[in-house]
């Protein structure tokens, strides 16, 4: 049995704050790779599978970084031994060195990993041409002294993924780390093609054009006479009402969902009065509608 030298349960969470180097291991198909991705989109510098032989030399870089790399993610296959190095070994000497860090492991039941399994045809590490619920057994009990000293054991069998992000957030991260939807308003025209990172796209070449009125044609969409003339049409004040109120409706869902990124494009036909209209007045309605996200505004076709 492994000794637990570090603090567990109530009394990690009260130290959650200040952890900086969190060990993430657990059942292969519980969710490891996705956990790292989380640390990741918080702002870690994660390693995927290091060879426990080079944990001790890895801490060793940390320090010399000088605070560089101040949150760091690692993930351990608690399987490795052998000419790679021992897991157990490694921690042990994490603890011989007072090194601080925490570890969290990953588990689920054996329907969800079977389910996993058969979903991404994924082979079991430990298939040896057996039945792949004696595969998931050998290995729980391989790591179940990995599972007992861990700092915190979450089952993964029901999480979705944003729920999976939420739990790492509220675990590990700082109260700056609160999850906002990085959304991105862009105007473009349809004659120089569709941005490609598009989620969502707005085609407003119903508006009236005012690139056939002479006074306004070498203006833009942020000139105030181009504003000017687009909000005396009733049209554009009830297309502006009924988009603020689709995209007030879809907001909230994203980021329940855990979209880290959105990108809305509002499109014309050259991207340079319509569109760069709508999207200045879409990017200051979600500015001031929803503080649960971060918007910037963008015009690819012309200069703001």
């Amino acid at each position: 049995m492994m000794p637990n030298l570090r603090p567990s349960g109530e009394a990690a969470h009260q130290h959650a704050g200040a952890a900086r180097f969190v060990i993430v291991t657990g059942l292969s198909g519980a969710g490891k790779s996705q956990t790292m991705k989380c640390f990741e989109d918080l702002g870690f510098f994660c390693v995927d599978n290091l060879p426990p032989s080079l944990i001790a030399k890895f801490v060793e870089l940390i320090d010399q970084a000088g605070g560089r790399m101040q949150r760091v993610a690692l993930m351990l296959d608690a399987r490795s031994d052998g000419v790679f190095g021992d897991a157990a070994a490694a921690l042990a000497a994490l603890d011989d060195a007072v090194v601080p860090y925490h570890v969290l492991f990953l588990e689920s039941s054996d329907q969800a990993l079977v389910q996993r399994f058969s979903e991404t045809r994924r082979k079991h590490p430990l298939d040896r041409g057996g039945r792949l619920v004696d595969a998931i057994a050998a290995e729980r009990t391989h790591l179940a002294p990995f599972k007992e000293r861990a700092d915190y054991v979450w089952d993964t069998s029901t999480m979705t993924l944003s729920q999976l992000k939420e739990r790492v957030v509220q675990t590990f991260g700082a109260q700056s780390d609160a999850p906002q939807m990085h959304t991105s308003v862009i105007a473009f025209g349809f004659k120089n093609g569709i941005p490609l990172d598009a989620d969502l796209i707005f085609d407003v070449r119903f508006l009236p054009n005012p690139n056939y009125v002479p006074e306004l044609k070498d203006l833009t969409g942020a000139d105030a006479a181009v504003e000017q003339y687009l909000e005396s049409m009733p049209l554009t004040t009830s297309y502006l009402k009924e988009l603020f109120r689709f995209v007030d409706f879809l907001i909230p869902h994203f980021v329940e969902e855990g979209k880290s990124r959105l990108t809305i494009a509002v499109g014309c036909t050259g991207g340079r009065h319509r569109s760069v209209f709508v999207a200045r007045h879409l990017a200051t309605h979600l500015q001031e509608r929803h503080a649960e996200i971060d918007v910037t505004l963008h015009s690819r076709d012309t200069q703001l």
